[in-house]
């Protein structure tokens, strides 16, 4: 399920003698902070990115990698895997050195105006700037609360979908009442290989926190009989042999139904956690970095988040919006890193700059 990393930005992490001195810093490897790199590469920034995960792509590819995309602009459709792949793609030219497998532990302002940067296995860094891009934190998904039910994790019991497949031909039992819940239930019906045999969606009430129209396609579904919702909580489970057979749901009429199932999703969204985050002395606003709108910068001078783990007002949590965020954070940057340069904005579409930068020939226009 991983992205495919080309060989210039894979990393090993090799020993190195005292801390790695560079301009930039990029913490999480999702949609946004690969754009980053990008932003920050035009500018001919070399970054190091690390990211606690063991590849690229954030919660795209962790949560949802099949799961089509349709707001990235002149990408009518994509799944988060493709969307991994193509801004993997279009970072080669910049060099980045990504360090997988680990997260920050200390963030510490040096006399010089520096950060010094330790990462949970001893990478250390020096670096001009910091950017967090660390989508909601250290993020797990919220999970159902039922005594016993963590011993079918990963086997029946499942809190994402990596691989649409493992679900086909199964009796599916999916619990909750977001966009995720409702994504995945319209698409194991459809008549796809992965399609399931059944498709029950079950929600403690019958008004939903998802695309008005996949809602209406839902309800259409079930009075075709192609699939069932019921209404309630998911209070118990039976099993035999060892294996989950059927979840016991408790209705608004307080009367206890057996639901039998092969598989049991639950969509309860992510519980965000902040971690080492939030001992960096960074003002936070229900667990999200409070930043400008000029520059993205945070309360400390040279640490920028971008992306879902920022705050600020008219805030919409969407990847074309950390993109935007991604430029500007990238010029509010440049004068922390070369204060003696004035840059301008220049244009990828005209810049021989730039398209040396990309490594592309210029264009000749008539």
């Amino acid at each position: 399920m991983d992205a495919q990393l080309s060989p210039e930005v894979i990393d090993t992490t090799l020993a190195h003698d005292g801390p790695i001195e560079t301009d930039a810093v990029i913490i999480g490897a999702g949609p946004v902070g690969l754009f980053q790199v990008f932003e920050l590469g035009l500018l001919e920034v070399k970054v190091h990115v690390i990211d606690s995960l063991a590849y690229a792509g954030g919660q795209c590819i962790e949560l949802y990698p099949d799961k089509p995309i349709y707001d990235i602009p002149a990408v009518p459709v994509c799944t988060g895997r493709e969307l991994t792949d193509r801004l993997l793609k279009q970072i080669e030219p910049f060099g980045a050195t990504f360090h997988f497998s680990q997260g920050v532990s200390t963030v510490q302002k040096q006399d010089d105006g520096r950060f010094f940067v330790e990462t949970s296995i001893g990478v250390r860094f020096l670096t001009k700037t910091i950017f967090i891009a660390a989508g909601v934190g250290a993020f797990q998904p919220r999970t159902l609360k039922v005594e016993g039910l963590p011993a079918f994790e990963n086997t029946q019991v499942f809190y994402n979908v990596k691989n649409p497949e493992d679900f086909a031909g199964k009796n599916l039992v999916i619990v909750g009442g977001g966009d995720s819940a409702l994504d995945w239930a319209l698409e194991f019906v459809k008549d796809t290989p992965h399609k399931a045999e059944s498709v029950i969606l079950i929600h403690r009430r019958d008004a939903f926190q998802a695309a008005p129209a996949n809602i209406a396609k839902m309800r259409a579904l079930c009075e075709a009989q192609e699939m069932q919702f019921m209404v309630g909580q998911v209070t118990g489970y039976e099993e035999a042999d060892g294996r989950l057979t059927g979840a016991k749901v408790t209705g608004v009429d307080a009367v206890t139904r057996v639901v039998p199932l092969d598989m049991l999703l639950v969509f309860f969204g992510l519980s965000p956690k902040l971690g080492p985050i939030a001992d960096w002395g960074l003002d936070i606003e229900r667990k999200q970095l409070k930043v400008d709108t000029e520059k993205f910068s945070t309360s400390v001078p040279g640490i920028f988040a971008v992306g879902d783990i920022n705050v600020y007002p008219g805030k919409k949590k969407l990847i074309l919006c950390g993109f935007h965020e991604c430029a500007l954070a990238a010029f509010g940057a440049m004068p922390i890193i070369v204060p003696e340069k004035k840059v301008f904005l220049l244009y990828t579409t005209t810049s021989p700059k730039l398209h040396k930068v990309l490594g592309v020939e210029s264009p000749v226009f008539d």
